[in-house]
């Protein structure tokens, strides 16, 4: 078996290629992708080289763990059917590659536990299931609050957002310092830091990944109030510690999805109370990935990029 699949050789060298998969076992699913997304966190950073040592890393590499599509083989103890569509958050079914993440590819193969069912008529929205389900795990759970300021109007910090009012929480703040990201908010406001005033936030979420701002936000809590980390960060971070001393300041690190998270992110989406379909921005065949990954990574109006692999 063989399949297109995006290559990342190098740092900064990418394209479509063939590459050999695995056969499918008993309990595996053969998925056909329709859509799949570009991470413009952690896949960003495979593509600048500047990503620090991760288990499973290593060019050349087939990235993604952004995908949805159609069953097109299923294993007799699968527990799936031919036909039915599913979100994929990766594989590692490649011969002659690393499956990290994995899911940028037009057939992978992958055990039927790790894919989960959606509504064909999510379209590529089905494809953002897991950006949707990592910002509820930031949320979600024992001992965790919900954020009144988000720093970062990205995908990640719309979700964060929409997920805030989702859950009966007051409108959150959220902080954009570019224009042209400023805009696309519903029930909630975008404003500049420099016209904030407030210096009693309970808990601040962020979505940028700029930790070098890290004593900027300990600033701005309430005393006993949290910084949640919410992006990848590859520098270490560092703050003064006498002013996060003074405020008690807590941090946080929130990391990827659980299964749970996904279940109650599919059910919003379903339910019509969680939108992602306007956050894509972007969509190129995925024939023309080399280019749809430089846009996703470089343009600052591009929020999320899809590749299309109908015609791959």
């Amino acid at each position: 078996m063989k399949t297109n699949a995006v290559i990342l050789s190098a740092p900064g060298k990418l394209s479509l290629e063939t590459v050999g998969i695995t056969p499918p076992a008993a309990d595996d699913i053969v998925v056909e992708i329709r859509h799949s997304g570009i991470s413009t966190g952690t896949e960003k950073l495979f593509w600048t080289g500047e990503m620090p040592p991760f288990p499973g890393m290593g060019y050349p590499l087939i990235p993604g763990y952004e995908a949805a599509g159609e069953v097109v083989e299923a294993g007799s103890d699968s527990g799936y059917r031919v036909g039915e569509h599913v979100f994929v958050p990766g594989a590692s079914c490649y011969i002659g590659a690393h499956g990290l993440f994995g899911a940028a590819a037009r057939t992978i193969v992958t055990k039927a536990s790790r894919v989960t069912r959606i509504d064909r008529g999510l379209g590529a929205a089905g494809a953002l299931l897991a950006l949707a389900a990592t910002a509820r795990h930031a949320m979600a759970g024992p001992h965790k609050s919900v954020p009144d300021l988000i720093i970062g109007h990205g995908v990640l910090g719309r979700l964060l957002a929409r997920l805030t009012i989702a859950s009966g929480a007051p409108a959150p703040t959220v902080w954009e310092v570019d224009a042209q990201r400023m805009d696309g908010a519903t029930g909630y406001k975008v404003i500049t830091p420099d016209t904030d005033a407030r210096r009693d936030y309970r808990s601040i979420y962020d979505a940028s990944g700029r930790g070098d701002l890290l004593n900027d936000w300990i600033g701005r809590i309430a005393k006993g109030g949290e910084i949640v980390l919410a992006g990848f960060y590859t520098a270490p971070l560092q703050f003064a510690f006498p002013p996060a001393f003074m405020k008690e300041a807590r941090f946080r690190i929130s990391a990827e999805w659980a299964p749970d998270d996904m279940t109650a992110t599919k059910a919003l989406v379903e339910a019509g109370t969680l939108e992602l379909a306007d956050l894509i921005t972007h969509e190129q065949p995925a024939g023309n990935a080399a280019a749809a990954y430089e846009a996703a990574f470089s343009d600052p109006a591009c929020l999320k990029m899809i590749l299309n692999w109908g015609t791959a």
